[in-house]
């Protein structure tokens, strides 16, 4: 097919062999950007890709790091793809049925619906799906753009929805959700404010934790998710909190004015806002076990 898939990997000589089995069914060129692996990751995809180009490894750089393969890429259109992501077989039947017609597609680029396994659930609420990510997009017309971890794929032309997942074996643990969460995207995401004009509150102590909590377990329906969307919303409450935790050693650690009185109105108001939700999704049906006991307590 008249397709590029492009991978990234660093240290993942137990994914990179399914990622790469799961695109050869498009019968199109495979690159593979082996970021200076220290395990068996380049060896293993060689057995499977065409190409594989050694890259120094840099966290903070992964992603914009990407377009050295894109640039390698030498058919019309590119999959970008990482080495814990899998193309599923009906994702395949759609890009193939796609492509034959790409002469007369007026899209420069695609997004794809993503389904995240996580500690060894598919997660189908708490924010993580559709989760729709741009990875198919025509060659010259798409690349990363250096502002902070995470970012998105820009591409340089109207885009469109396929509507088949891929799959993303996500977390497998907590140690590999809190290294990634709290060492890399934490402080790279506080500088991300900074830079954009963040005036630091204390109150954000307790508002961007609370907000994120609020946000996944319930405007998000995490409660559908069972127990696994309950830990995943209090894991990203934590996650928020340590990214304002970093915006106050960035502040030089400032003895902000945070009396009882002042912090007991924040948090009363968290009450409020946590009484609104529960009220909110108590016409909608079935809800979980945790949800009828929160019920229980406003």
């Amino acid at each position: 097919m008249n397709i590029s898939v492009v991978v990234s990997a660093y240290n993942s000589e137990d994914k990179i062999a399914d990622c790469l089995t799961s695109v050869q069914p498009l019968d199109g060129e495979v690159i593979v950007i082996d970021h200076d692996s220290t395990d068996k990751t380049g060896e293993i995809a060689r057995k499977y890709a065409a190409h594989v180009f050694k890259e120094e490894n840099n966290p903070k750089e992964i992603d914009i790091q990407k377009n050295i393969g894109f640039a390698k890429a030498t058919r019309d259109w590119i999959f970008s793809l990482d080495a814990d992501e899998r193309l599923t077989p009906e994702l395949i039947t759609e890009l193939k049925a796609l492509l034959k017609e790409e002469e007369t597609l007026p899209e420069a680029g695609f997004f794809i619906p993503r389904k995240n396994i996580i500690f060894g659930k598919w997660i189908e609420h708490t924010g993580w799906y559709p989760d729709e990510q741009l990875r198919l997009f025509r060659r010259g017309k798409g690349k990363f753009q250096k502002k902070h971890v995470h970012e998105m794929l820009i591409v340089d032309g109207a885009t469109g929805h396929l509507t088949n997942p891929m799959l993303h074996e996500n977390y497998d643990t907590v140690s590999q959700f809190l290294q990634k969460h709290m060492v890399l995207y934490a402080p790279n995401e506080a500088e991300h404010l900074l830079r954009s004009g963040y005036i630091f509150s204390w109150q954000d102590a307790v508002r961007m934790p609370m907000g994120e909590f609020l946000s996944r377990y319930f405007a998000r329906q995490g409660y559908l998710d069972g127990f696994h969307g309950l830990m995943l919303s209090l894991l990203m409450a934590f996650y928020h909190l340590m990214i304002f935790a970093f915006l106050w050693e960035k502040h030089n650690f400032t003895a902000a004015e945070a009396d009882l009185s002042s912090v007991s109105k924040e948090l009363l108001q968290a009450g409020r806002d946590t009484k609104y939700w529960i009220k909110k999704e108590k016409a909608d049906g079935e809800q979980s076990p945790i949800l009828r006991k929160l019920k229980k307590m406003f």
